[in-house]
């Protein structure tokens, strides 16, 4: 049997993402199991698409805790009890804490839904359409302390075309991510793989 590195994908919301790396993750020669959700939202969409899947979840809501580290060592202790080696961000709408960075660092996959480094943040296509581009796209980088900038893995480049808002653009974005995020994450499992122990 192939060896398998073990990640979990965060999420916040309809688990679009989440899904296309759990389909990917189905191939035999994939580098990567998806063994666990985590979401900051009870009420995700994309909890019930997980468990669908068989994957593990599990929801924190960060109100329970004292404060955003002790919040992120709970979510922390939850990966290393399982084992986990990447974690996925997949429209999870947190701005991870600088220790929990470090502690993952080289280990913490996003997924953008612009050609960084431009259009950081949120808002990406409306911002993109309002300076007249005339290509867009999405990129899968490392996370780092700054939002939005680690090192790219990899790009999607989709044309702006007449007429289009945020919503059309943002479909044709969301199937590049759904193609060169399981990419992207095979890529780094292998790296990791190929390093002894």
């Amino acid at each position: 049997m192939t060896l398998r590195v073990k990640v979990a994908v965060f999420i916040s919301g309809r688990g679009s993402n989440m899904a296309a790396l759990i389909d990917a993750a189905r191939a035999k020669n994939y580098p990567a199991e998806i063994a666990l959700v985590v979401s900051n939202k009870a009420d995700a969409p994309g909890l019930e698409k997980a468990r669908a899947a068989g994957v593990e979840v599990f929801a924190l809501n960060s109100k329970d805790f004292a404060d955003k580290d002790a919040f992120e060592a709970a979510i922390d202790r939850e990966l290393r009890e399982r084992d986990i080696e990447i974690i996925c961000l997949a429209g999870y709408m947190r701005i991870l804490g600088a220790a929990f960075v470090e502690r993952w660092r080289g280990r913490i996959l996003n997924i953008h839904p612009s050609l960084l480094p431009a259009y950081k943040g949120l808002r990406a296509h409306e911002r993109a359409l309002a300076d007249g581009v005339d290509e867009h796209g999405c990129s899968v980088h490392l996370v780092t302390s700054e939002l939005d900038d680690g090192p790219v893995l990899i790009q999607a480049r989709v044309p702006v075309l007449p007429g289009d808002d945020a919503e059309t653009l943002a479909v044709r974005v969301l199937v590049e991510e759904h193609r060169i995020y399981p990419e992207a994450l095979a890529r780094l499992a292998r790296e990791l793989l190929a390093i002894p122990t």
